[in-house]
């Protein structure tokens, strides 16, 4: 089975910095896309960043500029967020579309998503 698991949430005060990882386990055959979105309180989930496997980036408007994605490694994607602000405040979900054992064609999956408090 398939699981992302997400580490690196937590409070920080505006103008500081996290660093979210998720890493991706399982007999996985490829992946096409990693990324992260996130969802506020009372809020739809919203695309944060996304990497392809060709190098292919992403970002929200509201995050350019402040937050970086990159691949650590096949398995790996990682979230810089600089310049935190309150509103950067929720919860954040990696995900990742890809192909794995037991399945014909690639699938989205989620992980369980780690709090982002951005308070002073």
């Amino acid at each position: 089975q398939v699981q992302l698991v997400e580490s690196g949430g937590g409070l920080v005060q505006p103008g500081g910095s996290l660093r979210l990882s998720c890493t991706a386990s399982g007999t996985i055959f490829d992946i096409n896309i990693m990324g992260w979105y996130r969802q506020a309180p009372g809020e739809q989930r919203e695309l944060v960043a996304t990497v392809r496997s060709g190098g292919s980036i992403e970002y929200a408007e509201s995050v350019k500029g402040r937050f970086t994605i990159s691949k650590d490694n096949r398995y790996t994607v990682s979230l810089q967020m600089d310049s935190l602000k309150p509103e950067d405040t929720a919860v954040y979900y990696c995900t990742a579309n890809l192909w794995s054992r037991g399945t014909r064609d690639y699938l989205d999956y989620w992980g369980e998503g780690t709090q982002v408090t951005v308070s002073s």
